[in-house]
C-alpha cells in the first residue's frame, strides 16, 4: 500500500439535484493507486474500522446510502462511473484505486472489464439503506445524511487526517 503523500487525492463535489442529495458539506474522495498487489484490502478496511465489507460490482443504476458513508476499493480490472447523479462525475476506477463516498452521493456502474471487482465497507460495518432518489424517500433520506457522523477513521490510512481534510464539519 502505498503512502498518503505519495498518492493523488481527488476531490469531486456535486450539488443535489433535486433527485441524488449528495452531501450537502463532504467531497466525494478518489485516492488513485493506493493498493498494490499483494495488499489484503478486507483486512486493511477492518483494521481502520471499516467493515460489513463484500466483494462485487456497483450497481448498474443510480442509488445511494442516506445512514452511512461508503468506501469503494478496486481489486481488479476497470470501470467507468458515474457519481453524484445524473449530472455527476464520470470517473474510471482502476485496481488500486479508492473511492469514499459520503452519506447520500449517488453512484452507478456504466460499464466494466469482465474482471472488474470492488470491495465495498461502511464505518463501524453500519448495513446500508439503499435509496434511489424517487421524490416520496427524499425527506427523510435527507434528514438521515444530517445526521451520520464523521467516520472515526480514515477507511485506508487510519489517522483521521487524511479523510477529516477534506470533510470539515
Amino acid at each position: 500500500m502505498k503512502r498518503a503523500e505519495d498518492i493523488e487525492i481527488i476531490p469531486i463535489k456535486v450539488e443535489d439535484d433535486g433527485k441524488i442529495p449528495n452531501h450537502p458539506d463532504f467531497p466525494l474522495l478518489i485516492y488513485k493507486s493506493v493498493f498494490e498487489d499483494g495488499d489484503n484490502i478486507p483486512a486493511i478496511l477492518n483494521s481502520n474500522d471499516w467493515s460489513g465489507e463484500w466483494l462485487g460490482s456497483v450497481h448498474p443504476f443510480h442509488h445511494y446510502h442516506s445512514n452511512t458513508h461508503e468506501v469503494l476499493a478496486v481489486k481488479e480490472g476497470h470501470a467507468t462511473l458515474q457519481l453524484g447523479g445524473e449530472q455527476g462525475e464520470v470517473v474510471e476506477a482502476e485496481k488500486g484505486d479508492v473511492i469514499i463516498l459520503p452519506a447520500g452521493y449517488g453512484h452507478k456502474k456504466i460499464e466494466a472489464s469482465d474482471d472488474y471487482a470492488n470491495y465495498g465497507a461502511y464505518p463501524g460495518g453500519v448495513s446500508f439503506d439503499m435509496c434511489y432518489g424517487e421524490l416520496e424517500e427524499r425527506p427523510e433520506k435527507l434528514e438521515n445524511i444530517k445526521e451520520v457522523p464523521n467516520p472515526e477513521c480514515d477507511p485506508v490510512f487510519g489517522q483521521r487526517e487524511t479523510l477529516l481534510k477534506f470533510w470539515v464539519e
